[in-house]
């Protein structure tokens, strides 16, 4: 791991693979370990430099003030778009999951000449907050349960990663895995403030960015080849939001992961990373994987 500076700010990446191979640039919701080791490590194995990178506010990359964002959406675009221009070898594939799906259309939107395909995984096409008429909300009753929870004692690890389970296992996702990847996540955060950590653990710097203006009606306008990826059992953002992408990015391609939620689960690593490898090669427009 090291951190790379661009926009007169620090991220923090990580990389896998060969130096000179393809660059697949992984954008976190929000920090980098939002992308499972076993989806970089299967993508690297089929000939891919993996740089997966943490947001701003988050991991190792610049923090400042998390409940005052002195940036915006684009900005965090435009560093997806510096980033891959630091690190070389021609256009990247840019790959966002949650709410760095909404980094990822933005970056490609705003700087089409900075990448060359764009997988979006468990995300939707407008800002957080209330989503069109025509896209599906947060599951209400999986949301009332969610925020229920007290927060936990930042200060403790181990708190903060049974919060981390018990949100999983509402979520259905796998609560073992979210607690280590917790654990990563409260190792990795600079310092143990309730601000600082729940924007590592949360992402909940979006809920205050400026988001505006929309692009969902600019999604027709991608020409680079798409894969949409997202969960059947994804509460937060149900399986509508991914299908109303594929269906507005021309060409666009659509894995649902059957059983998944709202990780991407070890066991769909295989299956995503092909889907991945294989973008732009004349395939079916969608498949369902079930793993």
């Amino acid at each position: 791991m090291t951190t790379v500076n661009v926009n007169e700010v620090e991220l923090g990446i990580e990389s896998f693979g060969e130096e000179g191979a393809p660059l697949v640039l992984l954008a976190g919701g929000t920090t980098m370990l939002s992308w499972p080791d076993a989806l970089c490590e299967s993508l690297a194995a089929g000939g891919r430099r993996v740089v997966r990178y943490d947001l701003r506010d988050s991991g190792t990359s610049t923090t400042a003030d998390p409940q005052a964002p002195a940036y915006t959406l684009r900005d965090l675009a435009a560093d997806a778009a510096a980033l891959a221009g630091v690190l070389g070898g021609g256009p990247a594939h840019l790959a966002g999951i949650g709410v760095g799906g909404m980094v990822a259309q933005v970056a490609v939107l705003d700087h089409p000449g900075a990448f060359s395909a764009l997988t979006l995984a468990g995300t939707r096409a407008v800002a957080p907050g209330p989503p069109d008429d025509d896209l599906p909300d947060h599951d209400q009753a999986t949301m009332s349960r969610l925020f229920a929870r007290p927060m936990p004692d930042w200060t403790d690890r181990e708190a903060v990663a049974s919060f981390a389970a018990r949100g999983a296992e509402i979520l259905g996702d796998d609560p073992a895995a979210a607690r280590v990847t917790a654990a990563r996540v409260w190792d990795r955060t600079p310092g143990t403030s309730a601000a600082v950590q729940t924007a590592n653990q949360l992402g909940t710097v979006f809920s205050r960015l400026d988001c505006a203006p929309r692009w969902r009606e600019s999604l027709p306008g991608i020409g680079i080849p798409t894969l949409v990826v997202h969960g059947r059992r994804n509460r937060f953002f149900p399986v509508g939001n991914g299908e109303a992408i594929a269906r507005e990015i021309p060409g666009a391609r659509l894995l649902v992961l059957e059983e998944a939620a709202t990780a991407i689960p070890d066991a769909a690593a295989g299956e995503v990373a092909e889907a991945m490898l294989t973008l732009g090669e004349r395939t079916p427009p969608s498949w369902r994987a079930v793993w």
